[in-house]
């Protein structure tokens, strides 16, 4: 079997890459090579995958069992492969975002079935022009889509956390460290799925060249959920700290001029995030998600913690959260004095 994968070297795709390529399956990569190292065993197509007549040139005279896209984000990059992958690949798989299911929710629990819509944060409702430019090609070329929509998928050096600093989760990790208090949206008691990118590359593959996919949209999450107060508690019990919660209401936060967490909190993490997976369960057959958050999150944290690279320090972020646990500490002082 022969796959392309348009990316294939980030936090969700080099599970798969790593995988198929175990499987025996003959993988080629189109990306800008940055991190093709990671992958041994695959063939290298090194260009933009934004820079169409450069992909046509590279791929001219090539067929794939599956093509599947990554780094797309925007309507005319799906509108591209389109033209690019006509009559070239059995399927061609979209990731897309369980972000794009409407805010806020209107049931419990989401099914692949749920409406999509999210008028808080843009990079949703691309992927949602992304998916309903798929479908029509689907329905009036026959092109052969399947939707894939993660949620909160998590991996080596990737911690889940609600909220964090231009430069990533490092400096949360210190204030946890520093017995600092670390902000927490709402209440922390909203629940929350994250997904082990091992687990979510296992149920990927099994849509991959499986003819019961082609048309479908379906999501791949874990079937652990939980609330961002056991999230952060974990985190503090793995570093052997207490766990110090300051809490503020999300759309307080989203009022930051320095951070856009309008789209990351209203629009996905300060709601609730229950999936239903019966569909993929469905399509792959013997798919569960295998790996707990707390076994996760200390491979992650073990990870972080021995490479350098990982720990880089964002000062302007922990200003911004002494800041506001000073004023989440004040107006709690003059509540109580009402």
């Amino acid at each position: 079997m022969k796959a392309l994968l348009i990316g294939g070297t980030g936090n969700i795709s080099l599970p798969i890459t790593l995988k198929l390529i175990k499987q025996g399956w003959e993988v080629t990569l189109l990306n800008r090579g940055s991190r093709n190292d990671l992958v041994p065993g695959a063939r290298y197509i090194t260009c933009d995958a934004r820079d169409e007549q450069a992909v046509k040139k590279e791929t001219a005279g090539l067929t794939f069992d599956v093509v599947a896209q990554f780094i797309a984000f925007h309507p005319q990059e799906v509108e591209r492969d389109i033209r690019l992958f006509t009559g070239k690949t059995r399927q061609y798989i979209f990731i897309s975002t369980a972000s794009a299911y409407i805010k806020p929710p209107r049931n419990p629990v989401i099914t692949d079935a749920s409406p999509l819509s999210n008028p808080y944060w843009q990079y949703s409702r691309d992927k949602i022009a992304c998916e309903q430019m798929l479908n029509a090609a689907r329905d009036e070329a026959n092109f052969p889509v399947t939707i894939v929509r993660p949620s909160h998928t998590y991996g080596m050096g990737a911690l889940p956390l609600s909220i964090h600093g231009h430069k990533g989760n490092w400096q949360v990790i210190q204030r946890v460290l520093n017995r600092q208090p670390v902000l927490i949206p709402g209440d922390g008691t909203s629940l929350w799925t994250v997904t082990w990118a091992d687990d979510f590359a296992d149920a990927f593959i099994g849509l991959m060249g499986n003819d019961h996919a082609i048309g479908e949209a379906v999501h791949i999450t874990s079937d652990e959920a939980l609330t961002w107060n056991q999230i952060h508690r974990l985190l503090a019990e793995a570093l052997n700290r207490p766990f110090l919660p300051c809490h503020v209401p999300s759309d307080i936060l989203a009022q930051a001029k320095d951070y856009d967490f309008t789209g990351p909190l209203l629009g996905d993490k300060a709601n609730c995030a229950v999936f239903d997976n019966s569909k993929i369960k469905r399509l792959v057959p013997g798919f569960t998600a295998k790996t707990r958050f707390d076994q996760g999150l200390k491979m992650s944290l073990d990870y972080i913690m021995n490479t350098p690279d990982k720990q880089v320090e964002d000062p302007e972020f922990d200003r911004f959260c002494d800041r506001v646990v000073q004023i989440m500490r004040k107006a709690e002082e003059e509540v109580a004095a009402l």
